[in-house]
């Protein structure tokens, strides 16, 4: 079992899965369909929200009980989550600028940017995969065990899967194939990398739930299972090419409510672990004392092996048509290419 989903709150785990897939489905589609939802989302909230995690750093430097006792400077003060946050509303800003072709967005080099931004929103979380490996091999030669508190005060099992997983994450990277077939959709709504088709979806999915796991335990249930599912529901429903779309525009808006509201997660009838915590609870005040690692180290083997099939997948299709898979499109006789083509 991959999540602790039983007794009185099973209920309302499943409630706030439902909650959560449906609020991002709904959420992507407002973001998405005119200028005006999309920089409410993208311009307008992110700089308000800015404003206000400011301040709240400057209260808990200076001392104020207010900012030290703010469920954001207490749950959510790591690197990764602002990196995050701010890397994928870059990446959702971008790819408005290629749609509605905004200033650079009109360039033919600026249809590189979905592939930077990408890549470095995995290598973002590539890093944290590694630290949690280190940090773990660290608390085994201190402690005995693997566990180490993060210093959002949440306790991480960190070991080999973390670095099969980091691979994986890598390896990812180079199966995006087409880096300029970019499009924008005849009616404006979406970006499109019709390329970019269930092959690389499947692969990334199965990378990312991983990294989740592995490193938001506590979290994974929404930000691992719910926030990949929408826009992969979405893109294989409806926008068919627009799935990078979806997934950033999706990104983009869960961390700022998590950023936000954390105790949703962390600490409510809604919060859902791992399976991870043998002991059936994660107390940040009481080092744990059993793990059950087994699911994060099928999953990182299973997300890596997949990642090399569909990479040499790739290679076997660009040696076959003779192009170059990063510059040209080479999934072109899937459905998913052709239908996301009929958009475009």
């Amino acid at each position: 079992m991959l999540f602790q989903i039983y007794g009185e709150t099973a209920l309302y785990q499943l409630l706030g899965f439902v909650l959560v897939f449906t609020g991002l489905v709904l959420a992507n589609e407002f973001a998405r369909r005119t200028k005006t939802g999309g920089i409410i989302c993208f311009l307008v909230l992110p700089a308000a929200l800015t404003v206000y995690f400011i301040a709240i750093a400057i209260g808990a430097r200076a001392g104020a009980e207010w900012a030290l006792n703010n469920q954001t400077y207490t749950n959510m003060n790591s690197w990764f989550h602002y990196a995050k946050l701010y890397a994928a509303t870059a990446g959702c800003i971008g790819f408005m600028m290629l749609k509605y072709k905004w200033s650079i967005g009109k360039t033919e080099w600026f249809k590189v940017f979905p592939f930077a931004i990408v890549a470095i929103n995995i290598l973002i979380a590539v890093a944290s995969d590694f630290e949690s490996g280190i940090r773990g091999a660290m608390a085994l030669k201190e402690f005995g065990d693997r566990w180490w508190l993060s210093s959002e005060n949440v306790w991480l099992y960190g070991g080999w899967w973390n670095w099969v997983n980091g691979i994986a994450g890598i390896v990812n990277i180079f199966c995006m194939t087409a880096w300029w077939g970019i499009y924008s959709s005849k009616d404006q709504k979406d970006m499109l990398w019709p390329d970019m088709t269930w092959c690389y979806i499947l692969a990334y999915d199965l990378w990312n739930f991983e990294y989740t796991y592995n490193c938001l335990p506590t979290h994974s249930w929404y930000c691992g299972l719910a926030l990949l599912l929408a826009p992969t529901f979405a893109n294989h429903f409806w926008n068919k090419g627009g799935w990078i779309q979806n997934r950033a525009n999706t990104l983009a808006l869960w961390c700022m409510f998590a950023q936000v509201f954390p105790l949703f997660q962390d600490n409510s009838v809604f919060s859902t672990i791992t399976s991870v915590y043998a002991d059936g609870v994660m107390n940040p005040a009481v080092r744990p004392t059993a793990a059950n690692p087994t699911a994060q180290g099928v999953v990182s083997i299973v997300a890596l092996v997949v990642n090399v099939v569909i990479l040499a997948s790739i290679i076997k299709r660009a040696k076959a048509q003779k192009k170059n898979p990063y510059k040209q499109e080479i999934f072109t006789d899937q459905r998913d290419f052709r239908e996301a083509m009929e958009r475009a």
